[in-house]
């Protein structure tokens, strides 16, 4: 009997978060919603994908449970599509990425976007991998196990 190799079944988070949320037009939606775009014809706007793929990969955030679908909040027929609180949580994998292609990705001459703090109207900080005690982790100070069933 051959295992299933699905990313499902995997047992790697990575794997999972990929199949939900991992490719390109996923991940411009939510960073779209992070910027308070809520409709459908405003996501097809901003990031000029084919409108098949748009509603496809707005059906799948719906049901892995990034989006809710709620009615407009002008009181209009249109329909809004609302960051749950698990799509939310995404936000720092969201700037992980930002940060990254910021420092690897441009010269400096290049025209870019800068996410700014609102309050104080500076860059964010870079984002850290912190141990439970602070320390900055690298990727060679982590390991990984296994749990099984609901071990912890």
């Amino acid at each position: 009997m051959v295992a299933d190799a699905s990313p499902q079944s995997s047992e790697c988070p990575v794997a999972r978060t990929l199949e939900a949320i991992g490719d390109r037009w996923s991940l411009m939606i939510i960073r779209d919603a992070f910027d308070d775009i809520r409709r459908f014809s405003e996501f097809q706007k901003s990031l000029g994908v084919a409108k098949n793929i748009l509603a496809s990969r707005l059906k799948t955030l719906v049901e892995v449970g990034v989006f809710d679908v709620r009615p407009a909040s002008d009181g209009s027929a249109y329909k809004e599509y609302v960051l749950t609180e698990k799509g939310q949580e995404i936000f720092p994998v969201v700037v992980s990425m930002r940060q990254w292609g910021e420092r690897y990705l441009f010269q400096p001459q290049e025209t870019r976007s800068v996410l700014l703090d609102k309050e104080s109207g500076q860059p964010l900080m870079p984002l850290d991998v912190r141990s439970s005690k602070g320390q900055k982790l690298g990727p060679f100070d982590c390991h990984r196990v296994r749990l099984v069933g609901g071990e912890s």
